[in-house]
């Protein structure tokens, strides 16, 4: 059962690859339940990628069977969100700052767009020692909705 606040939710997830499609539909009821009358919280089709992102990354990269949470923030004006994934692996994970626009991305790597996606995609993006491990997190702005039409 999710831990939610009018303002978060917080939701262990197990450390398998069903935790994927778990946490990109929590990501999307989230959004939905803490977005405001004027502006959605944020765009839920990039947070719902860039989620299932971190969270393959923390069953791939991190050893054992212990849980992995999964934290979603409403962000306070201007607005927008943040997400965070915490695991039990305390090394950091791959490069989260942009990389060297001089060194060419092979396109038959198989590994390795996740974090680079993070990177473009989100405005903000880094990660935190836990007394557990890790966080790695992102943050989304907040986006206007749109208006409908008058009759």
């Amino acid at each position: 059962m999710p831990e939610v606040s009018e303002l978060s939710w917080r939701v262990r997830l197990p450390h398998t690859t069903a935790a994927v499609p778990i946490a990109r539909a929590l990501v999307r009821t989230a959004l939905t339940a803490i977005e405001g009358p004027e502006q959605a919280a944020a765009d839920s089709d990039t947070a719902e990628l860039l989620t299932a992102e971190l969270v393959a990354n923390a069953v791939e990269h991190t050893p054992g069977d212990e849980p992995i949470e999964l934290v979603v923030e409403l962000l306070p004006t201007p607005g927008g969100c943040q997400i965070e994934v915490h695991d039990g692996g305390p090394a950091a994970p791959g490069d989260l700052i942009c990389p060297d626009p001089a060194v060419p991305v092979d396109p038959w790597q198989e590994h390795g767009r996740g974090l680079l996606l993070i990177r473009a995609l989100s405005s903000d993006c880094g990660h935190r020692p836990t007394a557990h491990g890790k966080a790695v997190w992102f943050t989304l702005p907040a986006v206007p909705t749109q208006r409908r039409p008058s009759d």
